[in-house]
């Protein structure tokens, strides 16, 4: 099959895009100058993220499918953490012209396989010869109608509550970095988070005031939340899922560890979230995040600091 520098740029681009079906929110899709999507609330939730190998994923340790599984989840999450549905993704690529073409279209598989897992589509995007995979997403949403749930929205009283898995991918990480084999369940969630997307709507339907992905940690993104807010937020870890298999460190992972993209919201004392969910903590009055009264020692990823 060869490579992608072998196949050129416009034959890369007519491979790629007959692997990506196409959903109703697409009106026009790859082909043109610019794709168009459809957007009947008038309104569009937009997000976009960068990968860089070595940086963000290591072709020595996730495949190309995984690859991207993960690069479209980490976006898709951000806009259901709005409350909004999914629709599309644009996808810019760069890789060294070296890279196979095969390797190339199992990263568009996995894209568009998680865009289904959401209801969205792959819609269009850019192609280009760099020298390392590059991954420049930008994904789009529908409102509905409804408003944005923001990260400013929580209030003394509320009670904070997850839903989805949280330390995996962080635990799975670890074990990569020590050469380890396994658990397997705990490496594929490095490799290929799996968001609970039905998580926007059920908060919004529950009265959620606040909302936002997990990605960089637990205690991080909620001192995110509680600085927007202008409150504070009091986690019990005795109410946090912390598996055994996640192994001796697994409640750092649960607090500290990213990637698993799961959501964390506040809701109304008098509209509890549903079962699907796990109460964690309550909003106060104050600034910051406290776990079991104590400010946590260490918050999650910093991008910059590593």
């Amino acid at each position: 099959m060869g490579t992608i520098g072998e196949l050129g740029e416009f034959g890369l681009i007519g491979r790629l895009t007959r692997r990506l079906p196409q959903g109703p929110a697409v009106l026009l899709g790859p082909g043109d100058d610019a794709a168009v999507i459809a957007a009947p609330d008038g309104r569009v939730a937009a997000t976009t993220d960068l990968l860089v190998e070595g940086r963000h994923f290591r072709r020595d340790w996730s495949g190309p499918y995984d690859i991207g599984r993960k690069a479209a989840a980490q976006n898709l999450a951000d806009v259901v953490a709005m409350g909004a549905r999914p629709t599309a993704l644009l996808v810019g690529f760069a890789a060294p012209p070296s890279t196979e073409t095969a390797w190339a279209e199992r990263l568009y598989d996995g894209l568009a396989d998680e865009c289904r897992r959401a209801g969205a589509s792959v819609a269009g995007g850019d192609v280009v010869g760099a020298p390392e995979v590059t991954l420049a997403i930008t994904a789009l949403g529908d409102l509905g109608g409804g408003a944005p749930l923001t990260r400013s929205g929580a209030r003394p009283g509320d009670l904070v509550a997850v839903r989805g898995r949280l330390g995996h991918a962080s635990a799975g990480l670890a074990l990569l970095a020590e050469g380890r084999d396994g658990p397997a369940d705990l490496l594929a969630a490095h490799r290929r988070p799996e968001p609970p997307y039905e998580a926007g709507a059920e908060a919004r339907d529950a009265g959620a005031t606040a909302l936002l992905d997990v990605s960089d940690g637990l205690v991080q993104d909620l001192g995110h939340l509680a600085e927007a807010s202008g409150v504070r937020i009091d986690v019990d870890s005795a109410r946090l899922v912390v598996p055994e298999f996640l192994g001796p460190d697994g409640l750092r992972h649960v607090l500290t560890g990213g990637e698993d993209h799961a959501f964390a919201g506040a809701f109304p004392p008098d509209s509890p979230p549903p079962p699907s969910w796990t109460v964690i903590g309550t909003v106060r009055k104050g600034a910051g995040v406290r776990v079991d009264g104590r400010v946590p020692d260490a918050s999650g990823w910093d991008h910059f600091r590593g």
